[in-house]
């Protein structure tokens, strides 16, 4: 071999060597793509998706499907550039910076505590604003979330908890158990009910003087619901509060005789409140890949998310425009009537 051919040889082994590094060298950025697509008013290995306890309920038929987005990479399992590459060429992909999913102030088991956490929350208010819908009472209460480390509630009261009275007095709201809190002097002794996993007692705490100079105990607070009846969502390893719209839609479903779809295939995504209001999520364009993957061929979409998804939206799916649980409620009926205004998504 000549001189001049090994060093082209050489040359090239060097340069491909470069490129294959450079190809794997992790990157600050995470990629986003169509994750699961469960049906609430079906089941997932076997097991429905929503039950109900203490309650009629009616069979039904349909999609009501709920839709996620998967994260590859992050802290600690960055991506390779090839991977990201690849991705900023694939429309049904994003390509983000690390810091839009994992902040910098946060770790990454912080993120997922606090993403598991807003789906319990999320299956709270879904609930809660189907029984609204449906006129079905049910009581708001005031749960604890957690203590401050080395405060007079540590080890007092447990995450978990619900407040029903301080001092005898209704615990009715956060405000109002604050309020009765600072009535104390520093030093005195409140006395909470609580309600325990179903037992009731008294727990006794004693105040201590706050930042403000007011009594307080260290409690950070919630609300939380008691329902009449028993009503399990199980998604598995999903967190998040997206698919709060979708389960509220399933959980009245369930309650309500005849199948709100009329064995259509709809998908959708949205915050729920316990008030029924409907608010916007990430991912949008993701999620319109996976329901219509899933067989969707229709998409309840939050307002503020119309204008990406009229951009982004795969043929065949059509977009109905949400802003409430009974505006979704309607709007189902009036597609599987064939009578009524369906609102549109509009860019």
């Amino acid at each position: 071999m000549s001189r001049r051919a090994l060093t082209l040889l050489v040359a090239g082994f060097l340069t491909l060597a470069l490129a294959v590094g450079g190809a794997m060298l992790p990157v600050p950025y995470v990629v986003l793509s169509p994750g699961p697509t469960e049906n609430t008013i079906g089941d997932v290995k076997g097991k429905p998706v929503i039950t109900v306890a203490g309650h009629q309920t009616y069979p039904t038929t349909g999609m009501l499907s709920m839709v996620t987005v998967a994260y590859q990479g992050g802290p600690g399992n960055r991506i390779g550039l090839l991977t990201a590459l690849r991705g900023w060429l694939d429309d049904t992909i994003a390509v983000v910076p690390e810091e839009t999913i994992f902040p910098r102030e946060q770790t990454v088991e912080e993120v997922e505590e606090e993403n598991t956490a807003e789906m319990a929350t999320s299956q709270e208010t879904s609930t809660a604003a189907a029984l609204r819908e449906l006129k079905i009472a049910y009581q708001n209460v005031v749960e604890v979330a957690s203590t401050d480390k080395g405060s007079p509630a540590e080890g007092k009261l447990l995450p978990g908890d619900l407040i029903m009275t301080v001092d005898g007095a209704p615990a009715t709201d956060m405000e109002t158990v604050a309020a009765l809190v600072r009535k104390h002097s520093p030093g005195e002794d409140v006395t909470f009910g609580v309600d325990r996993k179903g037992a009731k007692q008294d727990v006794t705490v004693k105040t201590v003087k706050g930042s403000s100079g007011q009594a307080i105990v260290g409690v950070r607070m919630g609300m939380s619901y008691k329902f009449p009846f028993t009503v399990n969502i199980s998604v598995g390893d999903v967190g998040g509060p997206s698919a709060g719209l979708m389960f509220s839609l399933g959980i009245y479903d369930k309650l309500t005789p005849g199948p709100l779809t009329g064995g259509k295939a709809i998908a959708g995504t949205g915050t729920m409140d316990a008030q029924g209001t409907v608010g916007a999520i990430g991912g949008i364009e993701q999620k319109m890949v996976g329901a219509k993957k899933a067989g969707a061929t229709i998409f309840l979409t939050p307002s503020a998310n119309c204008p990406a998804a009229v951009a982004a939206v795969p043929d065949g799916l059509r977009l109905v425009k949400v802003d409430t649980l009974n505006g979704a409620i309607k709007a189902i009926d009036a597609i599987r009537t064939g009578s009524g205004s369906v609102p549109a998504c509009t860019s």
